[in-house]
Parts: structure tokens; C-alpha cells; sequence
């Protein structure tokens, strides 16, 4: 089935009432969806090797801001998660605990659970507080449009993390900013890398989850990416709710290797979590952890994926965000609007990360950031 035709009115509706549920239960779409061809593509598998390799340069000196206004006292942040089983959203609630307790400000987590009336309640929750600020952890703010207004009323600064498509300022929703990489680079990152692996010959499955609208961008961003490369074919397209990662994946998985089961060689995941899941059904198969298929997540760089690449366990890259870092950024944009001041713009370069280059680390901490924000605040 082609995702890229028009869709009845209908179908936006529904797909826009459903934004930050799990309830699409998740679909695969077939070997039709193709940019297949015999001869390799040169000239975009040289471009993919040279963005590959600056990509994977671990020595990038700290680009973000070096100055700004001193640290603020007594505030207290309520950090809305859509669900802390998402380790993106995990990761960076943890680097804003970290952060505030070197500011001494208080941090209060609220759990969304994953669904839409969870997600509503914990945002409802949050205001009810009459925190200092608010961060929209992981999941689209357009959903829950009358709790984020009455945040916006209650002149209550609100601070996405992966909550809209683009990083900085947003006026509908009202955000002080939001805090990302560039999706468009995460993507074409992953696609790069598919293409510069594979000398421009891949069959590749694509995990995505079309609920959450960041997240269906992001897919379709690496669709546009690897069919820039006419050697490479999307063999698949599977939609897997991230809520119901757990249970889809090992089936979906085992259904694609009935179906492919020598076809398939390389795999792009919008998250990590979807290869954990993969895992015991590659397993099963007789797959061996090294590949193929050889499988990359454009996000989000958890643990638990660092843990994968390093042992060769069924990934063998990331393209992590630097979570911890996003999370010390949170606390620092706060500041600037309790100050009076702009936002930052600060975007994260993006980077990928391989057993040759991870040094072991269990997580993507660019350097110099922690110094260079206490500076900032005089901490």
C-alpha cells in the first residue's frame, strides 16, 4: 500500500484524533514501495560517505551558547512525560534533574502514560501545580490544546522536547521554544549511512510510528533519503505504535522474515527501541547479532542502544541525541525566559554512533557542555 497518495479528509481527521495514541495498531507496507535499480548510484553513495564520516567524528568542540543571564532561584519545573518507557523521553528527564539540582530548583516528573487521556491528565496535573515551567516531554502539544492554553494563560513558560517538527520558538502551540535536532539531518544521517554501507545496494525495512506526527515526518524524511540512492530498495514499511512496541515488533518482525528471508539486509528505526524488540525474533531465526539485517536507529540513543552496538547485538548504529545535554539545555532556556530573555537556538550537530566510535560509552555526552552552561549561570 502507497503512502504517499492523497488521503481522504476522513482519514486526516481520524489520523489527527488518534496523534498521540497508540491505537493504529500498527501496518506493513510491501515490496511495491520501491526505488529499486541494478546499477548503484556513484554519486550519492560518495556524497553519503563524506556526511557519514563527519558525522561520526566524536571530537567536535561545544558550538552552543557561552553566554547568557546567571542562574535564577527557586523555581520548580514539572516535566510532562508521554510516557517514561520511551528512554528518549527518560534520558532527557534525567538531564533536567541534573541540571536543576545545580541550579537548586526542584523537579517534579509526571507521567503521561502513552495514551492521550494519560497524557491530558498529567499536563492538567502539571498546571494545577502553578510550576514555575512546564516541558512537553515527547509528544505533540496540538493534542492537548486546551491544557497547554491554560498553561499559556496562566503566563507559565512551556518548553517542548521533540514536541513540534522543528527546533526553536513556536507560536501555535505556544512553546518558549523546543528543543530537537534537526529531523531532517537525523534522517538523512540514517539514510547515509544505509546507502555509504551498503556501496549503494540495500534492502531496507523501515520502523516508524504514525501516531505521533514527529515521528511519521521523520520516516518519510528517511524514505526521501534513501531514494536519493536508485540501488537501494524500501522493501517495507512497518507502522509499530510505540506503546505497543513490545508486543508488535517480534511478529512483524517474524512476518518480514517469512516474507524476505533473504532479501532483507538493512533496517531504519525512528527509535532504538523498536531493534530491542526485534531482537529475540532475529534471534530465533538463526539470525547472527552482526547482521545482516544491519540495523541503524535515527533516535534516540538510549542505553540500552549503546549496549547493542557495542556487543553486536542486532544494531549496529545510532544516530543518539544528546539527551542528557537537551536536558541541560531545557533547564538553560527556562532561565532565559525567567530572565527576560530570548531563546538560545541552540540545535545539536547531529552524530553517529558505531562500535568503532562509541569508546564503549552508553550514551552520546558531546563535550564541554556541562562546563559551559555552570559558566552561563555562574555555578
Amino acid at each position: 500500500m502507497r503512502r504517499d497518495r492523497a488521503i481522504p479528509l476522513t482519514a486526516v481527521v481520524l489520523l489527527a484524533a488518534t496523534a498521540l495514541t497508540g491505537c493504529e495498531r500498527g501496518s506493513s507496507a510491501g515490496p511495491g514501495e520501491s526505488t529499486a535499480g541494478p546499477s548503484g548510484c556513484p554519486a550519492a553513495q560518495t556524497r553519503a560517505e563524506a556526511a557519514v564520516k563527519r558525522a561520526e567524528r566524536t571530537d567536535v568542540p561545544w558550538s552552543g551558547p557561552t553566554g547568557g543571564p546567571t542562574a535564577t532561584r527557586g523555581k520548580t519545573i514539572a516535566y510532562v512525560a508521554q510516557t517514561m518507557t520511551n528512554p528518549g523521553v527518560a534520558g532527557v528527564a534525567q538531564g533536567v534533574r541534573e541540571a536543576a539540582r545545580v541550579m537548586g530548583w526542584k523537579v517534579r516528573v509526571i507521567d503521561g502514560g502513552g495514551t492521550p487521556v494519560g497524557i491530558q491528565a498529567a499536563l492538567s496535573e502539571a498546571i494545577a501545580l502553578e510550576p514555575s515551567g512546564i516541558v512537553i516531554g515527547g509528544f505533540d502539544p496540538r493534542a492537548t490544546s486546551r491544557q497547554v492554553a491554560r498553561a499559556n494563560a496562566a503566563d507559565i513558560p512551556v518548553i517542548g522536547w521533540h514536541a513540534v517538527g522543528s527546533p526553536g520558538p513556536s507560536k501555535r502551540p505556544e512553546l518558549f521554544t523546543n528543543i530537537t535536532t534537526e529531523v531532517e539531518e537525523v534522517a538523512g544521517a540514517s539514510a547515509d549511512w544505509v546507502i555509504a554501507r551498503s556501496d549503494g545496494h540495500a534492502r531496507v525495512v523501515v520502523f516508524t510510528d504514525d501516531s505521533i506526527p514527529f515521528a511519521r515526518n521523520k520516516a518519510q524524511l528517511i524514505r526521501k533519503g534513501l531514494a536519493r540512492c536508485r540501488g537501494v530498495r524500501l522493501l517495507a514499511y512497518a507502522n509499530i505504535p510505540i506503546p505497543d512496541a513490545g508486543s508488535r515488533t517480534p511478529q512483524e518482525v517474524s512476518s518480514l522474515l517469512s516474507r524476505f528471508p533473504t532479501a532483507w539486509d538493512y533496517s531504519i528505526a525512528i527509535n532504538d527501541l523498536y531493534f530491542a524488540d526485534a531482537a529475540p525474533a532475529l534471534r530465533a531465526a538463526g539470525k547472527r547479532g552482526t547482521g545482516p539485517p544491519f540495523n541503524i536507529g535515527a533516535g534516540d540513543g538510549d542505553p540500552s542502544a549503546f549496549q547493542r552496538v557495542n556487543s553486536g547485538q542486532y544494531q549496529a548504529a545510532t544516530v543518539p541525541e544528546p539527551l542528557s545535554q537537551q536536558g541541560w539545555q531545557v533547564i538553560d532556556e527556562f532561565n532565559r525566559a525567567f530572565s527576560g530573555r530570548a531563546p538560545s537556538g541552540y540545535v545539536a550537530p547531529v552524530h553517529i554512533v558505531t562500535a568503532a566510535n562509541s569508546g564503549g560509552a552508553t550514551s552520546w555526552n558531546p563535550p564541554g557542555y556541562r562546563r559551559a552552561y555552570r559558566e552561563i549561570w555562574g555555578k
